[in-house]
């Protein structure tokens, strides 16, 4: 599966869905955004499974506003609707790899009751 822009109009409808979303923010004038590109578009070959979007930083600002994006790129990972990984930087094809396995490994149950402990 290629990857799929996410605009304010569907990104929550495609975030909450069950399993693993990964979020590119990157914009056309940000070289590193440029070089991790295909990096991050082979890991969207490899893994069908998996939701990989990218949010335009410069046409979706109320979306990078309202995550606080900083810095690009910044890789976010969602899973069951939860944002359980949230980092600026580039990664190597090895490090999105494992953290695809971390995400796809965790225990949501687990991390809904950690959530909702340090709501309170």
């Amino acid at each position: 599966m290629a990857t799929v822009e996410l605009t304010t109009t569907n990104f929550d409808e495609v975030t909450s869905r069950d399993g693993t979303v990964l979020v590119d923010f990157w914009a056309d004038w940000c070289g590193p955004c440029k070089r991790f590109a295909p990096v991050y578009e082979r890991s969207s070959e490899k893994h069908p499974e998996i939701v990989f979007g990218k949010v335009d930083t410069e046409a979706q600002q109320a979306l990078a506003a309202k995550f606080d994006i900083r810095s690009i790129p910044t890789i976010m990972a969602i899973r069951d609707g939860v944002i359980v990984f949230a980092q600026p930087g580039a990664l190597p094809e090895s490090a999105l790899e494992n953290l695809i396995e971390q995400v796809e490994g965790l225990d949501m149950d687990d991390v809904r009751k950690k959530l909702a402990e340090h709501q309170h």
